[in-house]
């Protein structure tokens, strides 16, 4: 029999192996289908579930849905809903006014995004465009023209095709058209390509202002393509575009949530393309924009 006494080999043979029976016991690896190996054992200080930033944009639209329009009231619930937070929930304001955005609550987006500006947080692209959709949904022009004028003139060279879109848009159904001429102006200028919507409803315009020169200088620079790319379910699909299409069917739906978005331009026919880049260097508008049109 062997010697079990402290300090003999036969004991050190002993421990090591109780030390290995005891590593393989309580760090074997159970191989999950879903998830791949995973510890046996899982850390209990990450089990507690933490609220995530959908919960919370949901908690934030119910906690000002139901106030008044009063500033101080709306600003006052918002500042108390973000006085815990370690950092500015970005996220879940974003959700939130996505939401607001659905059911169509433009005061309340219009409250929150000034709020989240006066912040200091969330000035991008897509916040000033959502601020620029519910002014307009709303009726504020003065204050939609305002807000367009400053994004304007910081960003001249990269601002989207959207903001000059839904500019023109707007005066299109006010009836404004001088100034719906110094925004297509603005845009060849800077070499921004109009939506074909945007070609359409200046064709409209220049139609009823009998500004036939006009007319025929657009369409030469911008003829109608022939087909056009939309994403249905996720897949690009090639389909004819009819030139009888409805100018009222295009002003009425929004162009920000158009299906079309920049794949419009792509056409696959080089007679087109050819076409489209022979106009370039030649102005539209020429004198349009410069004061001297009479509108009736």
């Amino acid at each position: 029999m062997l010697s079990l006494r402290y300090g003999t080999p036969a004991f050190g043979l002993v421990l090591e192996r109780a030390a290995e029976v005891h590593f393989r016991k309580f760090n074997s690896v159970v191989v999950c289908g879903a998830r791949g190996p995973r510890p046996r054992y899982p850390r209990v200080w990450k089990t507690d579930k933490r609220i995530g930033t959908v919960s919370k944009s949901q908690k934030l639209v119910k906690c000002i849905k139901d106030l008044s329009n009063v500033k101080e009231e709306v600003y006052g619930a918002l500042d108390s809903f973000v006085a815990w937070e370690l950092e500015f929930p970005l996220i879940a304001v974003k959700k939130a006014l996505h939401t607001l955005e659905e059911e169509k609550e433009w005061k309340r987006i219009i409250q929150v995004i000034k709020w989240m500006f006066n912040k200091g947080q969330g000035k991008t692209m897509g916040s000033y465009q959502t601020l620029l959709t519910a002014l307009i949904e709303d009726g504020r022009v003065e204050e939609a023209e305002e807000l367009f004028g400053k994004i304007f003139s910081r960003y001249m060279e990269g601002l989207p095709r959207i903001f000059f879109m839904k500019m023109i848009s707007l005066y299109y159904s006010l009836g404004s058209y001088q100034k719906m001429f110094e925004v297509f102006a603005d845009m060849e200028e800077l070499g921004v390509r109009p939506d074909r919507s945007i070609v359409r409803m200046l064709s409209v315009v220049f139609k009823k202002l009998d500004m036939l020169d006009k007319y025929e200088k657009l369409n030469r620079k911008y003829p109608p393509p022939k087909f056009e790319y939309r994403y249905i379910k996720g897949k690009r699909i090639r389909i004819a575009v009819y030139p009888d299409d409805n100018i009222e069917e295009i002003t009425q739906r929004n162009s920000g949530t158009d299906e079309l978005e920049e794949a419009e331009g792509i056409n696959s026919d080089n007679e087109f393309e050819e076409e489209a880049s022979t106009g370039l260097d030649q102005n539209v508008l020429g004198d349009a924009a410069s004061g001297d049109l009479e509108v009736v």
